[in-house]
């Protein structure tokens, strides 16, 4: 038990660093290792499987809605970056070129995508015609490459992987309409299947993506108080179709510019998993997003029929559709338990020979360490029932987390100090002025993070200068 008690104390504990007690989960739970690429990272087989489940639910979230997947180059021109002015300044610092190609020096540097918004706008400028062309929702899954200062796993890091969506409409409603639902639908799948819960809303003109005409996004709150901006949809308008010529006659024969939407989520989604629900002893993976939902772990298995039960249970919620393992290795059940733990896999199933003697097996759920004795006639659905049970709990304790770390204020003097006191978000009136963000982010380090739909009127006065309010802003640091 040594061994076991060891494995777990090598996590740092969240409550003395928590910077460093991420960076040992990540390692520990081996979802990623550090390469010789600096601000590159591996993902490991336990960190893609995680990543894959995301991209297979989303994906098909996606296609409910009409999107179609495709895939475009890695390299832009620097001609064709050029063309949308403010986009290109937003991105400008982040950018990597390729300069040459083998030996010889390129005549026109190529750019590594940051973001494919440009390449799409050139090739919707080829494929739409008519207003029977539209409209055109394609999606694709690739990398992109950003040129951080500084990196951290998967919630920063210099190439990393995402879904970019990118829509043409035939109208600014209809564009308007796509970008909300792709929105919701974030907000919907974190909720849903992450059981992190997220507050919906705008971003100011400060902080929305270059080139937008508006920026939409899902905002969570980490176990730190640090917000994250989970997830966002940009509303394009018309303007890079001016910029790139993307027009199409209508039903009156007359031209017109597309209007346009761009909406992503990235990898970063695993370390808002890590932040969100994990503890001291690892990770905690919520049920509909674990690769593994289960492992039996045999005790006593060296003994007659142990392993041969195990095997029968395995295929018992195999076939009931739960995704389940069997550690047979010949570690020790304190080490298997603790491994376990730091994976983060939702339950485990523990069965002996006096367990098989009584026709029964225990199962410990990860989060509350809860054990339940259970018939092995029924364990299937005793532990769909805990997989579910647990997956509405764990959503159930973020969003308490969340309300009890979100703070009013009504002066600048207590939004402060709530800021520097109590992580977490603030809720507070904003006048609309960009020198008031400025101001917050020179004295607190925080931004606005969002101007959510769901607005309260708090006072009449903007926080920051006592001028008439306009909105409610959530405001706070972020990663």
């Amino acid at each position: 038990m040594a061994k076991d008690k060891k494995l777990v104390k090598e996590i740092t504990s969240m409550e003395e660093d928590f910077a460093q007690w991420y960076t040992d989960v990540v390692k520990k739970a081996e979802l990623i290792d550090y390469t010789s690429v600096k601000g590159c990272m591996v993902i490991k087989p336990a960190g893609y499987a995680i990543w894959e489940n995301i991209q297979h639910e989303l994906d098909r979230r996606f296609k409910e809605t009409g999107v179609e997947n495709v895939y475009l180059p890695m390299f832009i021109p620097e001609s064709l970056l050029q063309k949308e002015k403010d986009h290109v300044e937003g991105f400008a610092p982040e950018v990597a070129w390729v300069t040459h190609g083998g030996l010889e020096p390129l005549q026109e540097r190529l750019c590594v995508r940051p973001t494919s918004e440009t390449l799409f706008c050139d090739l919707y400028a080829k494929e739409i015609h008519s207003h029977r062309d539209l409209p055109k929702v394609y999606n694709q899954w690739c990398s992109v490459v950003r040129w951080e200062k500084t990196t951290r796993p998967f919630l920063r890091s210099r190439e990393f992987l995402w879904q970019e969506g990118h829509t043409a409409h035939a109208t600014a409603e209809e564009a308007e309409e796509r970008t909300i639902q792709m929105l919701n639908l974030y907000a919907d799948f974190c909720e849903e299947v992450l059981a992190i819960p997220v507050i919906k809303g705008k971003k100011t003109e400060k902080e929305k993506f270059a080139g937008a005409e508006a920026t939409y996004t899902i905002e969570s709150l980490m176990h730190d108080g640090k917000a994250l901006q989970s997830g966002t949809s940009h509303n394009f308008g018309d303007g890079f179709a001016k910029a790139f010529g993307i027009q199409y006659t209508d039903k009156e024969n007359k031209l017109q510019y597309v209007h346009q939407t761009s909406w992503g989520m990235t990898t970063r989604m695993i370390g808002a998993l890590i932040m969100v629900h994990g503890d001291n002893s690892g990770l905690v993976l919520p049920p509909r997003i674990a690769p593994v939902q289960a492992v039996i772990i045999p005790i006593q298995q060296r003994k007659e029929g142990v392993l041969e039960t195990a095997e029968k249970l395995e295929a018992q919620l195999k076939a009931a559709g739960i995704r389940v393992k069997t550690d047979k290795t010949d570690k020790s059940p304190g080490f298997k338990f603790a491994e376990q733990e730091m994976r983060g896999i939702p339950v485990r199933i523990e069965c002996g020979p006096k367990d098989i003697e009584a026709n029964q097996a225990v199962i410990v759920r990860r989060d509350t360490r809860e054990k339940t004795v259970v018939s092995l006639d029924e364990l299937d659905r005793k532990v769909q029932e805990i997989l579910d049970t647990m997956q509405k709990e764990m959503l159930e304790r973020a969003r308490a987390h969340r309300d009890a770390h979100t703070y009013t204020a009504a002066d600048y003097e207590s939004f402060k100090e709530t800021i520097n006191e109590k992580p977490g978000f603030v809720k507070a009136m904003w006048c609309g002025c960009r020198e008031c963000e400025d101001k917050v982010k020179e004295d607190v380090q925080a931004t606005a993070r969002c101007i959510p739909f769901a607005q309260e009127n708090l006072s009449d006065r903007c926080v920051v200068c006592g001028k008439p309010a306009k909105k409610m802003v959530y405001w706070g640091r972020a990663y």
